[in-house]
């Protein structure tokens, strides 16, 4: 059984990734509670959920979604109710700010955890003997496991689908749901695609959708120049004010970002290079020492 604990204002993606992926996985039966049998979403949608707790078994599993900032406060006695499936055995979950309501139950003190990269100093300053893990995925710590923002819902579901059932079902579930394969937990939240995207330069976010598009290929800057319609100094002038990175670094980083993630499911350093469009390995270990 999977009970999710759900407060005003929780996001939907937050509960329904994890939602979809149980209801996929086989063997799983899914039940709501909350303090109020209606639950209003930040989104808008009013979800009803069940005001009195299932008989749980160490075997059952507690998931807490997040919600909007300023929202999320549990009475006590449903704290006190997800502490104490941890203390019989069970396991607790939490995506992106759900971390506050294991924090406050008592469950992340001498624990790993992490959440959304928006909210992890708060929660490093809220509940300072925790071991605050930043910018991963998700963490798992002795039957607590907390994940970022959002869609890293999906991937902690999958995670633990794959740790009751075997990667192979979890690989099946994520095939069903259209889903890029299960991702680790110390993957990276937000790509380099997306970090230096915070700018309002037209010019260099075309150049970026370019280099984005084809980063494993041979770009010349005179070729990107003349697509983003400006100078080759005056594309290097734009693009490093606004990224602080050259358009050959930039491809640079998502290069060695991609070989990092091919290394990290199984690919040789050689072989990651290649893919990513090295001529060999002696260029990815220098910028990776880098």
């Amino acid at each position: 059984m999977v009970v999710f604990v759900l407060t005003p204002q929780v996001h939907l993606l937050d509960l329904a990734g994890p939602a979809q992926v149980f209801s996929t996985a086989p063997g799983y039966t899914l039940r709501y509670v909350a303090e109020s049998p209606a639950v209003p979403t930040w989104q808008g949608v009013v979800l009803q959920a069940d005001l009195d707790w299932p008989a749980l078994t160490p075997d059952d599993l507690v998931v807490v979604p997040g919600w909007r900032d300023g929202y999320g406060f549990f009475r006590t006695a449903t704290l006190r109710r997800i502490a104490e499936h941890h203390a019989a055995g069970g396991t607790v979950a939490s995506v992106c700010a759900g971390a506050d309501a294991l924090g406050r139950a008592g469950l992340l003190d001498g624990r790993r955890c992490t959440t959304h990269h928006d909210l992890q100093d708060v929660l490093a300053r809220s509940y300072p003997r925790s071991a605050l893990v930043r910018d991963v995925l998700y963490v798992s710590d002795d039957r607590v496991v907390t994940s970022a923002g959002i869609a890293s819902g999906i991937d902690l579901a999958l995670h633990l689908v794959a740790l009751r059932h075997g990667p192979a079902v979890a690989a099946r579930v994520a095939r069903e749901m259209v889903v890029y394969a299960r991702r680790n937990g110390d993957e990276l939240q937000a790509s380099a695609m997306l970090r230096h995207r915070a700018h309002l330069s037209d010019v260099v976010h075309r150049v970026q959708d370019r280099i984005d598009a084809s980063f494993a290929e041979p770009l010349r800057l005179a070729e990107l120049a003349a697509g983003a319609d400006v100078s080759e100094r005056t594309l290097t002038r734009l693009f490093s004010a606004a990224t602080g990175r050259t358009p050959l670094r930039y491809q640079q980083l998502l290069r060695v970002e991609r070989a990092e993630y091919l290394i990290g499911h199984g690919a040789t350093v050689e072989a990651a290079a290649r893919a990513v469009g090295f001529g060999d390995a002696r260029m990815l270990r220098r910028l990776r020492a880098r």
